[in-house]
């Protein structure tokens, strides 16, 4: 059907003639009926230059609804097909480069085809009329949506009082229908259909459900905020918040089933048989989340502590495994040596088998590294039966890493004490603090502070983790400390601790570990077997005493690794034949000797004696060298000595030359010399009384001209 036809179905235009085209303006999110004023802010210059050119004219433009999915170039597509037709009516410059628009609509159009498309759209339009009918049934029906309007501005706040007096006051009903939809907040589609609706009879049905609609739902509110209101005092703005959630709830039909896990976490607090403050507490956060929606951003922190609370290990231990003899066997099997350790932890366990609910000491493992500190705390946990945790203390300064961070932070967490309780499963496990005298402090607080608590036996029953708000049983946990020194920790958690030292290993110890657990270990890491690969003892021995110098056996391990390396190459190269390592072989692995023994050379002069040292890492031998030179009777110290060590230097002088005529030495010859005592590795500090005797002996040395036996080594106080 042509333009031209489809006019002639339309009613007869009475009062203004339109032109066939007009400038075509997209209005997003906006429908415009007849008879409506509509103001416009227009920022692309597409749209400026439409209307500047408009007014330049006769003032007619052609609006239309942007679909929702309108794409940024502006297609015809873009629009829906029926709009209004609207004259301006006043424009002016904003000072931001915008255009304010005022327009008034005048009638309904359909498009009807594009005329031009640059430099904006100029289409073809059909004006169109309403369709009245019988005026007798519009009548009734458009003093219904009067009535309805009444009820809605009786129930809408924002709808001002006046607007009851002009809706009365229309007496067209096809008018009386466009000013209802035009200024009333129907969804895009619904306006859009109401305007394209010419049959007014049709028109107004469809607009009297809509106002039906929106009078239930105004109700509603209503309702709700009336039931709210009444069930709360004045001021109360939390719980009224609370209540309104509730009504909406009950309302729409919905309450505790909205969170299924609600009921779900009541089941498992009851069955879990909590401590009355962690139950308590378990319960109010359970209360909170019933009132929470699930999109706020508090019900996934008060879930994730729920999580955190029930799945700790409140009424769940392990047996222990009391049997003497199997931990011994247990010990002696993971362990060469260690007799006192041994002893004092089968101690621990013929109490814990006489009186179960005795507190155990805490343990503390000291020791240089490399001795088995760590290994030890796990084969304790395998002869009692229960979880073993590691947890490293070295370099800690934040107290939160001990007691946790308040769940009121963001990402805040229980502290690593209540972690690894978590992750254990049981409330007894054996607990090893690795490192305990290697703990920092800084502005976040004192780790070392913390522990007080945790390993005191007559307080860490009530442990309180600040993240969980709750205590926490921490008695039935075995706590063993471990430490290189004793100096560093503070005095007031040393004291709450048993001091279990763990010397370096002999040259006899470390053939034996080597023999028993090193080696087998290290063939097995490097896929040999003890048919392909063999250490002679000789071998093994060597390289205990050339290529290691060390308390524990981490250095020994290695030098062990980088042999089986070398034969690991050599069966991969094709080698049948087994290898057996003997002493001559050594070189060839581990290159020249690193630890050379030279104290027979050293001390084949007088004035030479051998010392005996204490390091971080084990003892240690150390030469004091005496020599003398004409002077005045001045005593020489170096070797980067501490005021001890002086001290010490001096009272062995004085010692000798208080007794110069017992020893046979002329006292006179003591103001005609100068005397210079060297302590060799200068770089080195040294301090401490016990190198006295050392002292006496060197000086005792070089003025009676006796050499001192260069196996003999001496420690002790002038």
């Amino acid at each position: 059907m042509s333009d031209d036809d489809e006019s002639k179905n339309l009613p007869a235009q009475t009062g203004m003639d339109f032109p066939d085209a007009l400038p075509l303006l997209m209005l997003p999110g906006q429908v415009v009926f007849p008879m409506s004023l509509v103001p416009m802010r227009l920022a692309s210059k597409e749209d400026r230059l439409l209307m500047e050119d408009a007014i330049k004219g006769h003032r007619l433009l052609a609006l239309v609804t942007q679909r929702p999915q309108a794409t940024e170039d502006r297609r015809l597509s873009d629009a829906f097909e029926v709009g209004c037709i609207a004259r301006v009516l006043q424009m002016q410059h904003s000072p931001d480069g915008k255009l304010d628009v005022v327009a008034q609509a005048l009638r309904r159009f359909r498009v009807r085809g594009v005329v031009r498309q640059d430099p904006y759209l100029v289409v073809r339009i059909v004006p169109m009329e309403d369709i009245m009918g019988d005026l007798a049934e519009l009548e009734p029906m458009a003093r219904t949506i009067k009535t309805q309007m009444s009820a809605l501005i009786s129930l809408h706040p924002a709808i001002p009082d006046g607007a009851q007096n002009i809706v009365e006051n229309i007496e067209n009903p096809g008018f009386l229908s466009d000013l209802v939809a035009s200024n009333l907040s129907f969804p895009i589609e619904e306006k859009q259909l109401l305007l394209e609706t010419l049959d007014v009879k049709e028109r107004l049905k469809r607009l009297m459900r809509l106002l039906e609609h929106e009078i239930e739902l105004l109700k509603t509110s209503s309702k709700i905020h009336q039931e709210v209101r009444e069930s709360i005092e004045k001021g109360q703005r939390e719980f009224y918040l609370r209540q309104q959630l509730k009504a909406i709830r009950e309302e729409l039909g919905e309450g505790e089933a909205q969170h299924p896990e609600v009921q779900e976490y009541r089941a498992k607090i009851q069955a879990l048989g909590l401590p009355e403050d962690a139950k308590k507490e378990a319960l109010r956060e359970v209360e909170r989340l019933s009132r929470m929606n699930e999109a706020s951003a508090d019900f996934n922190v008060v879930t994730t502590y729920l999580d955190t609370l029930l799945e700790l290990p409140w009424n769940k231990s392990t047996g222990d495994v009391l049997d003497i003899a199997r931990a011994e066997a247990i010990l002696n099997e993971d362990h060469y040596g260690l007799a006192k350790v041994k002893n004092r932890i089968l101690e621990y366990l013929a109490v814990r088998k006489l009186k179960p609910d005795a507190h155990g000491p805490i343990l503390c493992f000291q020791g240089p590294p490399g001795v088995g500190k760590t290994s030890l705390g796990k084969s304790i946990a395998r002869s009692l039966g229960r979880s073993f945790i590691r947890m490293a203390l070295g370099g800690m300064r934040d107290e939160a890493e001990i007691r946790g961070h308040r769940k009121t932070y963001v990402g805040a967490m229980p502290g690593r004490i209540i972690q690894s309780i978590r992750k254990a499963g049981s409330n007894n496990p054996v607990f090893m603090l690795d490192e305990i005298d290697k703990v920092g402090n800084d502005f976040h607080g004192d780790p070392s502070s913390a522990l007080l608590e945790v390993l005191d036996p007559a307080q860490n029953n009530s442990f309180m983790d600040n993240y969980l708000n709750v205590t926490f049983d921490l008695s039935k946990v075995m706590f063993i400390a471990t430490a290189n020194v004793l100096d560093t920790i503070p005095w007031a958690l040393r004291d709450r601790m048993e001091i279990l030292e763990i010397p370096g290993y002999t040259m006899e110890e470390k053939l034996h570990i080597a023999k028993r657990y090193l080696a087998p270990r290290q063939l097995d890491a490097h896929g040999l077997s003890a048919q392909k690969l063999r250490f002679e003892l000789p071998a093994l021995r060597a390289i205990i005493s050339d290529y290691t110098r060390e308390a524990g056996v981490r250095n020994l391990e290695r030098e062990i690794a980088n042999v089986c390396r070398g034969c690991a190459r050599k069966f991969a190269a094709g080698r049948r034949t087994p290898i057996r390592i003997a002493q001559k072989d050594l070189r060839d692995y581990l290159g020249n000797a690193k630890v050379h023994f030279d104290s027979a050379e050293r001390t084949r002069l007088p004035g030479v004696v051998i010392g005996l040292a204490w390091t971080a890492v084990g003892g240690d031998i150390l030469f004091i060298e005496a020599t003398r030179m004409p002077g005045k009777g001045q005593l020489i110290l170096t070797g980067q000595l501490g005021d001890v060590m002086k001290e010490s230097a001096q009272a062995a002088l004085s010692f000798l030359r208080t007794n110069a005529v017992k020893l046979g030495l002329d006292p006179k010859a003591f103001s005609e010399m100068d005397i210079h005592v060297h302590v060799p590795a200068g770089a080195v500090p040294k301090d401490g009384p016990s190198a006295g005797v050392a002292m006496l002996t060197a000086i005792a040395s070089l003025l009676t001209g006796k050499r001192v036996r260069n196996t003999m080594a001496m420690t002790g106080e002038i």
